[in-house]
């Protein structure tokens, strides 16, 4: 059953995935927001007749490291642009032994480690939405987006573990080995720099987002793996990062007309509910 309500895609390539060629028919629009400019270039086209639109997360050169990644601009262009889904892919390292270097997590829940970030759209200043967004987070992710990319990714054959918890840490730096432990303690799974608080955002804007996690490497924990260091180490997670984008790559391809199919009403008026029954607005 189609959906009842236009769908339109928006992409985020993380690290190794922000090819524009996936797009049929494509045009680039630069755009502002109160926030200031995304990332880069809004890329609009189709993938497989279903209208939708590309960002770098970290610019198309990959000039931008993670603490200063415009999260808020990217989330508003996105959603301003008409956008009610957010497909996500983000490079990670594995905390655990059965996620191997190659895998695919569809992750479900996140630790947050960042230090400063903007992680409200309503963030008080004069060009921001009125109130204060106490956005409930216990659910961060899109679970019927999810179940789509988890069922897409096994009819494709492609090893993918249906949940995950990603701690997103501030970067650029990666962990010591005693933070790497600790981590594993919490009950983290994988590890990256992007998730938070991209995440958060696309939940205050009311949009279905889910991230296609691609683990590159063991993050230190692991003592007896290379660490992400020396020239051998880095090629290897570079050819697994390929790997991984050419496996992203083509569950997005397989999703996104299943998604177009589905009927989201509901699903999205949830969304905007919540996103709006969460704003504290000031009295006067």
């Amino acid at each position: 059953m189609a959906s009842a309500v236009p769908i339109k895609i928006g992409i985020i390539g993380g690290s190794g995935l922000d090819d524009p060629d996936i797009l049929e028919g494509r045009t680039e629009r630069y755009v502002d927001t109160p926030y200031g400019k995304p990332s880069d270039a809004l890329i609009l086209g189709k993938i497989k007749n279903v209208e939708c639109v590309l960002l770098a997360r970290h610019g198309r050169q990959h000039t931008i490291m993670p603490s200063n990644v415009n999260y808020q601009a990217n989330i508003w262009a996105l959603r301003n642009e008409g956008c009610t889904h957010l497909l996500v892919t983000t490079a990670c390292g594995s905390l655990r032994e059965e996620i191997q270097p190659g895998d695919i997590v569809i992750i479900d829940q996140f630790i947050d480690r960042t230090t400063k970030r903007a992680q409200t759209l309503y963030d008080g200043q004069p060009t921001s939405p009125l109130g204060v967004s106490h956005i409930p987070m216990a659910e961060p992710f899109c679970n019927r987006t999810r179940e789509v990319l988890v069922e897409v990714a096994r009819s494709l054959g492609i090893k993918c573990h249906v949940r995950g918890t990603m701690l997103t840490i501030e970067g650029p730096r990666f962990s010591s080995r005693a933070e790497s432990l600790m981590f594993r303690q919490w009950g983290a799974d994988v590890i990256n720099m992007t998730t938070v608080p991209e995440v958060v955002l696309a939940k205050e804007a009311g949009l279905c987002y889910a991230s296609i996690a691609m683990a590159t490497d063991y993050d230190c924990w692991k003592e007896h793996e290379e660490a992400v260091s020396g020239k051998v180490c880095v090629d290897n997670v570079m050819k697994t990062m390929k790997e991984n984008a050419n496996k992203a790559s083509s569950i997005l391809l397989t999703a996104i007309p299943q998604i177009s199919q589905m009927d989201w009403a509901q699903t999205m008026k949830t969304l905007k509910s919540v996103a709006q029954s969460s704003i504290m607005i000031p009295k006067h």
